[in-house]
């Protein structure tokens, strides 16, 4: 334990320097850390209970989820039986199954159409036995498609991942430093923005849905007609956006969606100089797009936004370019949102604020005060300690414990992680892991020396069989800290993530840093006892 080759010596005190190097930005204004090159701009983020900003909790609307698969299995319901050339009456989605009659003598022709639509859940191993869809005959012609609970759940699961992308990519547009945003329990997503300290715009951006669709509008019925029930099975009434409410008569297919949207950008109009949004379609968007125009030239068209009818103008000549404009009466405000919607995407499902914080900058800076105060002060006892017991060899383990430490902020600036107040508890706890090791390393020198071994034999020996010992202890803390990184969310995982951190630069330090320093001490003094 106690030979190093040269090469082993300067791998390790490299790795130690260079792990250490990563924490330097920290110490200097992010305006100076800026101008230095993009790999070394790295640092640790402060936390929302080090520097406040604002929490929100979010909720998935899982009846929405529900109702959004049901008219799915309806729309393809209709598609296959079309197809098909099988007539059909009375398709309708209620509670939680899809029913369509059919002909008696068209029902085994159809059931094996339908049944097809129905896919195994769990991915492409299909391992858990279920399906999406439940097929059956219900007699009198009658067939009903049940979705059961676990394509639900699945549909839920889905719903969050996508979401949480849509959530990360709109707040990011807005400019934010470091969001934390992440998935808690089945229909949650847990949203931590440092630094901002007035939610309003953040949860206005968060609470649309943004589902942008152009549809054709319905000419064959006025909205008063529509009104007073005469409904198109194929339409529905949908109200504008701007006040005073007017009713549209839309139709239920949609022609293009905004998830053929590649870009959307704020602009004016040249004509009126009126606030509007351009944007771009892909090359799918925009063939469907201008084939929708080509066929309904002369005809009103509707652009929807989360069921609200912004605009229906009439389709002037085709659109064939891919790109275009939306207009509305829109505030540059409102425009800038619009845009930024659309270019984030829009979210599968609407989300709901269920629970909100706001942690002011004055708490942040007493919590950052007192986390340092507690490191000092645990600091400053570990290194007494470690002086009056052990002398010599308490300097030597005193200098791997604050080599120790630097690594760790090295590798969480190096993740960019951020730092909360449980992490900095985390931290301090490593210190008393880091010298732990070095106690039983020390102890175990003490018995050798005990023994009747020498002083350099004694070193050696208690370095070698120490290993084991201090090996177990901190593996089963490892899995530990795994284990609550794992189960737990916010704030335990940033205790768990500096606590696993600290265990492994502690196992580094411990032996390789401490034996190096011991080692190259040894072979300088040649020592015929060991002052510990």
């Amino acid at each position: 334990m106690l030979y190093f080759t040269r090469w082993k010596a300067l791998a390790i005190i490299l790795t130690a320097l260079v792990v250490c190097l990563f924490a330097v930005p920290n110490f200097f204004p992010q305006e100076r850390v800026k101008t230095w090159p993009v790999w070394a701009q790295r640092h640790i983020v402060l936390g929302l209970d080090l520097q406040g900003g604002s929490y929100l909790l979010l909720e998935v609307d899982s009846n929405y989820v529900k109702k959004e698969k049901l008219d799915q299995v309806r729309d393809e319901v209709r598609r296959v039986l079309r197809e098909a050339k099988i007539g059909y009456t009375g398709l309708s989605a209620r509670a939680d199954a899809v029913e369509v009659r059919v002909k008696e003598t068209d029902l085994q022709a159809a059931l094996p159409k339908l049944r097809e639509l129905s896919q195994p859940l769990g991915g492409l191993l299909g391992s858990s036995g279920q399906r999406s869809l439940e097929v059956s005959d219900a007699g009198g012609g009658l067939i009903r498609l049940v979705v059961p609970q676990a394509a639900i759940t699945e549909r839920v699961r889905q719903t969050i991942e996508q979401s949480i992308q849509i959530v990360e990519r709109r707040i990011n547009q807005l400019g934010t430093v470091e969001p934390l945003i992440q998935r808690q329990g089945t229909d949650r997503i847990l949203v931590q923005v440092p630094g901002l300290q007035d939610p309003t715009e953040l949860k206005r951006i968060l609470g649309q849905t943004a589902k942008m669709e152009f549809r054709m509008v319905d000419s064959s019925v006025s909205p008063d007609q529509a009104q007073r029930g005469s409904v198109p099975a194929d339409s529905e009434i949908l109200m504008s956006e701007q006040s005073p409410k007017v009713p549209y008569v839309i139709k239920k297919q949609v022609l293009v969606s905004g998830g053929d949207l590649t870009d959307a950008q704020p602009g004016f109009d040249q004509r009126t100089n009126e606030p509007i949004v351009n944007f771009k379609f892909n090359s799918s968007g925009s063939r469907k797009f201008a084939q929708a125009t080509s066929e309904n030239v002369g005809l009103p068209f509707a652009i929807i936004l989360d069921n609200k009818v912004i605009s229906a103008p009439v389709i002037r000549e085709p659109i064939t370019g891919g790109q275009g404009q939306i207009s509305g009466s829109f505030t540059v405000q409102a425009a800038n949102e619009l845009a930024l919607l659309l270019r984030a995407g829009a979210l599968p499902a609407p989300l709901t604020v269920i629970e909100e914080r706001t942690v002011g900058p004055g708490l942040g800076q007493d919590s950052i005060e007192k986390g340092e105060l507690a490191a000092y002060v645990g600091s400053i006892m570990v290194i007494v300690f470690m002086l009056v017991t052990y002398r010599l060899f308490g300097v030597f383990a005193n200098i791997a414990v604050a080599i120790n430490v630097a690594m760790i902020f090295g590798i969480l600036s190096l993740l960019n992680a951020t730092l909360t107040l449980p992490g900095i508890a985390g931290i301090v706890l490593t210190v008393g892991i880091a010298v732990d090791s070095n106690v039983l390393i020390y102890e175990r020198i003490r018995e050798e020396l005990r023994g009747g071994r020498n002083a350099i034999s004694a070193i050696d020996a208690g370095f070698r069989r120490a290993l084991s010992t201090i090996l177990d202890s901190n593996i089963t803390t490892f899995i530990a800290a795994a284990v609550l990184f794992y189960i737990g969310t916010g704030p335990v995982r940033g205790f768990a993530v500096t606590l696993g951190i600290g265990i492994i630069t502690t196992v580094f330090t411990a032996f390789t840093l401490t034996s190096l320093i011991v080692a190259g001490w040894v072979r300088w003094k040649r020592p015929k006892t060991v002052p510990i």
